[in-house]
Formats: C-alpha cells, structure tokens, sequence
C-alpha cells in the first residue's frame, strides 16, 4: 500500500482490450491507482486465405508447431478445430510463454516452453529445435512482425511455414487525446507490452508531449524494447524478465521497494 499520508501510486496499463483484467486487478490489491490505455487493436482476419488453408490441412506434416502469443491461440485454434476434431500425433507443440501455453491447454495441447525468456529468442534454445534438417515447421502468429524465429529455424535446415491469424493495429485517438489523458492520470509508471506498443503511443504524441515522459518510469518486456524506449529519450526504463503479468509485477515491486513505498 502506498505510505502513510502520500497518495497512491499512479499505473498506466496498456495491453490489448480484453488482454488486462487480471494484471489490473492484482495492481489494485497492491493500493496503486491504475487506469488502463490499449495501444494496439487485435482483429482476427475474417478467413483463410488459399495458402493458409493448406497449411491447416497440412498440420499433420509438420514436426514443430509454434505459437507465439496467446493471442496467437485465440484467433487460430477456431480455425484448426474445424479441420482437425482430433489433434494430429507426432507434432511438437511450442509455446513461447505461460500464458500461450494455458491457452493451448485449454484445447488439449500440451506444449514445450522455452522458460524465462519468452521471446523467439528463448525458443531458439530449446534442444528440440537445433538440428533441424529436413524437418517443417509451422510459426502461428499475427500479421508482420518480427521475422528473427523464422529466419534462425530456416538456417538450421527446416521447411518453415508461417500461418498469419491475426492483425496488429495501432489504436486512433484524435490529435492530444493521449497528451489529454496522460496530464489527467499523471501516471507514475507505465507498462509497455511490446515494441510496437511502445511505438504506437510515442505515434500519438508530439515531440513536445513526449519529452513531458522521459523523467516517467517505464518498465518494458526486454532488453530490445528498452533499447528501443532509450532512443526514444526515455530515460527512466525498467526491463522485466518478459512479458507476462507475474514478471510486470515482479518489475514493479522491485520499482516500489527501491522508491520507498514499500
């Protein structure tokens, strides 16, 4: 709770709509103010295209499946179920978190992790995805993006297939809402989810109402986001172990304890 006589502490929250009910619950049990501002818009594609389809009708081809967001089980295990009532034997599930891989669970996939570093990065370590040679490999995920899994899972010799479900779009706000709600909030700390999400709200700020953050705390997914937040002229950035709630919250503690709050 926030020390005796200082108001609470003030958490901006910014994961998709849908996506922040539980880490803005926990916020709250802590005695933070938090509100809650999405940055990206999720739209499932409306239906799969020729080449997506074979690669549906496929899936007992492959050898390594990969999901790489929860999202990513959301928009397209509809689409697999249609066509595949029993799961395929013999395919290596991964899930790049904790939360992908309780959403795959819900449909009774049991999938590899690949531990603390939920990143493309952290999957690439796994044992069970080096020697690839002569193996397929299909990468679940939205729209764009980051092409590093991809390109590292060609190299070590595998037939990569790549099936796009889902669409990141930046969200619209008229011109100083953001600069608007922020001077209203007057957020303490703000938890970026992602790059692009990072990206998206320095989008709806002019320079001038930028440089109003850079004494602002911001705690951010990875070490690539920090980078990125740092040339933005950030200067106050914190890195969680990844993405998910557990290590946002573990970030902001540590914040807390090291500002004296708790």
């Amino acid at each position: 709770m926030a020390a005796s006589g200082m108001a609470a502490r003030a958490v901006l929250v910014t994961r998709p709509e849908g996506q922040a009910q539980a880490l803005c619950n926990a916020l709250r049990q802590r005695g933070l103010r938090v509100y809650h501002q999405p940055l990206i818009d999720l739209q499932g594609l409306p239906e799969l295209a020729p080449a997506a389809r074979q690669c549906v009708l496929d899936l007992d081809l492959y050898q390594h499946v990969i999901f790489i967001s929860g999202n990513a089980v959301r928009f397209a295990l509809p689409w697999l179920e249609d066509y595949w009532p029993q799961w395929p034997v013999g395919v290596n599930w991964y899930a790049v978190g904790a939360g992908t891989a309780r959403a795959l669970a819900g449909f009774g996939i049991h999938a590899q992790l690949p531990g603390d570093e939920m990143n493309s990065e952290g999957l690439l370590r796994l044992a069970a995805l080096r020697e690839l040679g002569g193996q397929r490999a299909l990468i679940v995920k939205g729209e764009g993006g980051r092409e590093l899994l991809r390109d590292e899972l060609q190299r070590r010799g595998a037939r990569v297939d790549q099936l796009a479900c889902y669409r990141r779009l930046p969200i619209t706000l008229p011109a100083g809402a953001m600069a608007g709600r922020l001077a209203q909030w007057r957020p303490d700390v703000l938890l970026i989810s992602s790059g692009e999400g990072l990206a998206n709200l320095l989008g709806l700020l002019s320079a001038e109402e930028s440089a109003k953050l850079w004494q602002t705390t911001f705690i951010v997914p990875s070490q690539r986001v920090a980078q990125q937040a740092r040339a933005a002229g950030l200067e106050q950035v914190r890195v969680a172990a990844n993405a998910s709630d557990p290590a946002m919250l573990e970030a902001l503690d540590v914040w807390r304890q090291e500002t004296g709050e708790m």
